[in-house]
């Protein structure tokens, strides 16, 4: 793709999965951004085709992502799922489009950029694919505030507990949450006061209950007894800092939140770093936001990632701690996507 192809030299742009949790968003933050477009067209499933979603005062009506022509689009979101995107992407780039997809089915392609748009933008140079991958959401929290670390002082380990938020799962999270809340609510007095069991009704989407409760094992598991959301949070770090000896242990837990995915962070550094110069890095570092308290209350419908809690790890020779939080849809799935999305028609200027 050379030039974009809508009116006046502006980029035709499209969004598949454009009715779920992270779509819905992507679609308010090019509005709310202002981001510069010409035409946009929107794709679902096909029980979503035909129904319409407000957009810049004019409402635009949802295609069929698996029979559409996805002919003359520049830019084409992707946050259905990863086997939409194994099947649809590759046909949408061929179409001449730049792919900017949120599942996890390309970020471990080597011809594939992973990229956070305040960390690495660089990597946007070469997409020889026509895809560029979007990390996932807790990995995207931890990286604009380690990238600045990184530089300063030469990341070497990281030992990450999270505290996952239910929209993380989707819809269907959020629900099963909702509905076990209610289903326990009377029971919480007991619980508190004997241990009594609560009926939540019947275990989903999870392997135990999630209302009153954490779960630490929320993904299939994978190689050593880590979980596939563990491993991710492993090999997307090393790939998008350009650290692949990165050493890094995760415990992903599953909390019941429904907004917000927090991480507890140990970082061991090649070099000392104290908590002053951490402090002002991060003070100075872009999407960040330095504060006493970083919570997911706080963190939701906010564009930067919090982080807070920093101070010494006695454990290693140079090390911190620290916590760290950000909205798991807005800049951990949609703002990312649009925030690439914004370096490359920079690219173009």
């Amino acid at each position: 793709m050379t030039n974009f192809r809508g009116r006046d030299g502006l980029p035709n742009v499209g969004v598949v999965g454009a009715t779920g949790l992270v779509g819905t968003m992507m679609t308010k933050l090019l509005a709310e951004r202002d981001f510069p477009l010409d035409q946009l067209r929107l794709f679902a499933s096909a029980r979503s085709a035909g129904s319409t979603i407000r957009f810049r005062d004019r409402d635009v009506v949802v295609e069929d992502a698996s029979t559409a022509d996805f002919a003359g689009l520049d830019i084409v979101f992707f946050s259905a799922g990863g086997s939409t995107s194994k099947d649809l992407a590759p046909k949408v780039a061929a179409a001449g489009a730049i792919v900017i997809d949120n599942s996890s089915a390309w970020r471990s392609d080597p011809e594939v950029p992973l990229v956070v748009a305040e960390v690495n933008p660089k990597a946007l140079r070469n997409i020889p694919k026509g895809i560029v991958a979007n990390p996932n959401c807790t990995t995207m929290a931890a990286m604009p505030v380690l990238k600045p670390l990184h530089e300063a002082a030469g990341l070497k380990r990281l030992v990450v507990s999270t505290y996952q938020a239910v929209s993380g799962g989707g819809m269907e999270g959020v629900e099963v949450l909702r509905d076990q809340i209610v289903a326990g609510a009377e029971g919480c007095e007991a619980l508190a006061m004997d241990g009594a069991g609560v009926d939540l009704g019947p275990v989903k989407k999870w392997a135990v209950p999630i209302a009153y409760n954490v779960v630490p094992l929320n993904y299939v598991l994978g190689e050593d007894g880590y979980t596939e959301e563990e491993l991710k949070l492993r090999d997307e770090s090393r790939k998008i800092l350009d650290l692949p000896d990165l050493t890094v242990s995760g415990t992903c837990v599953r909390v019941p939140v429904f907004s917000g995915h927090a991480l507890s962070i140990n970082a061991e550094f090649e070099r000392a770093i104290s908590v002053n110069a951490a402090l002002a890095l991060l003070e100075d570092a872009p999407g960040v936001v330095v504060t006493e308290v970083p919570n997911p209350l706080d963190a939701t419908g906010h564009d930067p990632v919090f982080v807070g809690r920093v101070r010494p790890d006695p454990t290693v020779a140079n090390g911190l701690a620290l916590f760290v939080v950000g909205d798991n849809l807005r800049k951990g799935a949609a703002l990312n996507a649009v925030q690439v999305a914004e370096v490359l028609v920079a690219q173009k200027g």
